[in-house]
């Protein structure tokens, strides 16, 4: 008997999640581009991730969360400068 995989959109939302938060203390507006870019798109791949873990069982939920919190941190350091100054 196969197991069901968990949800690969989680997991993708996390890591890039995470990558963009690592990316965004980068001064002189490169991490404002890059690391802001990233969790852009992580936002949007957590939303997708929470919807199909309704279909999937529950699976995928922590991921999809963890990638929401990288996005309000990421978010959150740019609001006070990361990225932006040296």
């Amino acid at each position: 008997m196969q197991m069901k995989r968990s949800n690969p959109w989680a997991w993708w939302a996390f890591w890039i999640g995470l990558l963009g938060l690592v990316l965004m203390p980068i001064p002189l507006f490169v991490g404002l581009i890059l690391g802001g870019g990233l969790a852009a798109v992580a936002a949007i791949l957590a939303v997708i991730a929470l919807f199909k873990s309704r279909h999937a069982g529950g699976r995928g939920i922590a991921p999809a969360v963890l990638a929401g919190v990288f996005v309000l941190l990421t978010y959150g350091g740019i609001s006070i400068g990361g990225g932006v100054i040296w």
